[in-house]
This record gives structure tokens, sequence and C-alpha cells, in this order.
């Protein structure tokens, strides 16, 4: 019997580590650790190995049609949307890696047996046709590698969101700029909503509004341990955080 009581406490345990990690999204991977750098190849792994939920990451299109991975739509003087791919490839990222592709990451994914998704942020473009093209090479490149499963999509542009519904039927796709409402949002077959804390608090109806239309809720970027178990209490299904650790820690709970 005793024997039988620590086997279900350990299952149990197993159990509440999953959940937790199953609320968690790394901002730009799991960068906040030795070695790593944001939207680097080594955060994606680092997220993988956590076992969380989602890793996400950046991307911009550049004028010769590649997806380079990038929070800030430059680096280092070099401005993605109006350069090749040649004056792109050797960008060194704070760790020392070079500047990847989002197939690079794909292809990471495809290997990979770790739970976790690749959670992609198409950024929003100069123009609304930019994002859509951008949005469009994105399912492109994801079908190709077959990891259709393995990828979700975010984006402050309404267009690209649009435009992946449209590319990709099945996806699972969410709007981040916070200014429309859940019903909007699922009238455009829009899956879920990813919006800043800020907004949250502002419509905290929104949460239970959009779980009762099927959506998913997404909050971010969630750091702190009170922030992190305010959301967590208030019932949204992921935290985006720089912090997974400390998220994975407080969701167990």
């Amino acid at each position: 019997m005793k024997l039988h009581s620590l086997f279900l406490a350990a299952l149990m345990g197993c159990v509440l580590t999953a959940n937790a990690q199953e609320k968690v999204i790394a901002h730009r991977g799991y960068w906040d650790t030795p070695g790593s750098a944001q939207n680097s190849q080594t955060s994606l792994k680092k997220a993988l190995e956590l076992n969380i939920y989602g890793s996400e990451t950046d991307i911009w299109l550049t004028k010769d049609g590649h997806l380079m991975v990038n929070h800030d739509p430059q680096r280092n003087g070099v401005t993605f949307q109006t350069s090749d791919y040649k004056q792109c490839k050797k960008l060194k990222l704070e760790n020392g890696e070079r500047i990847s592709q989002l197939k690079d990451l794909l292809k990471i994914m495809q290997k990979t047996k770790s739970k976790t998704k690749l959670i992609i942020e198409v950024k929003p473009h100069a123009t609304a046709m930019q994002s859509r093209a951008a949005a469009q090479l994105a399912v492109k490149e994801v079908r190709k590698y077959g990891v259709q499963d393995k990828v979700e999509y975010i984006s402050f542009s309404i267009d690209a969101c649009k435009e992946i519904v449209a590319d990709e039927p099945e996806a699972k796709v969410a709007y981040l700029n916070g200014e429309l409402s859940p019903k909007e949002l699922q009238a455009m077959n829009i899956t879920g909503i990813d919006y800043h804390m800020n907004v949250l608090r502002k419509h905290p109806e929104w949460i239970s509004q959009a779980h009762s239309l099927g959506m998913t809720v997404n909050v971010w970027t969630v750091n702190s341990r009170k922030d992190i178990t305010e959301f967590y209490k208030d019932g949204v299904d992921y935290i985006t955080t720089n912090k997974p650790l400390d998220a994975i820690d407080i969701t167990k709970q």
C-alpha cells in the first residue's frame, strides 16, 4: 500500500509538471541562459529541452524572398525588408551564431522528439502586401519540412493572420495587437487571442469569451513571478515569458 501511494504521488507530480510545462511559451526561445541568445538556434534547442508548450520566434522577409529570424526590423544597420540574403547572412547574434533563416529552425523542428511547438511571429512589414507575402512563404516552408503539427502562428498584422488562415485553414493562428474582441477574430477564423497583459487587465472578460468560443488565450510578455501568478489564476491557456523556469515553477503549484 505504501509503495502504491508513493507511485501515485510520483505520478501526480509528473502530471502537474507536464501541465505546468504546457502553459509556458519561451519568448524568442530560451535565451536567458549561458551560451544562448534571442532568436538563435541555441535558444530554440534549449526551449525544446524544457519540453514546454512553445518557443516563439520572429521572422522578416528580405527583398529576395528569404525569411530571416530576428525581432527588430534591422540588425547592425542591415534592414531586412530592404536587403537581400547576401547582405543578411553574415550577421551575428550575441552568442556568436550567425543569424538564422526560418528554414534552419524548421529543420530542428523536423528532427526533434520534443513536444514543444515553434510559435512563428510574422512581423508587421512596411506594407500589407509584404506582411501577406511573409505569411504565405512561412506557411509554404512549414509545409516543405512537414512540420505543420509542430508549428503555430502569431502576428500583429491582421493581414498576415488572414493570409495564414486562407493558406492553411487547419493552422492555429493568434492575433497580437489587442484591439479586436474574440468574437471579431473568430469571424475571421482566427483561433486565438495573444494579447499584452495590460490588454487583458483592461478586458478580463475576453478570457472567458474566447474560451466560450473555443479559442485560446495567451498573454505576453510576463516576466515577474507576481504577474505570472496573476494570469495563471485568471485562467489563460499560455504565458509567454523570458523566464520559462519561473513560469514552470509557478504553474505547477
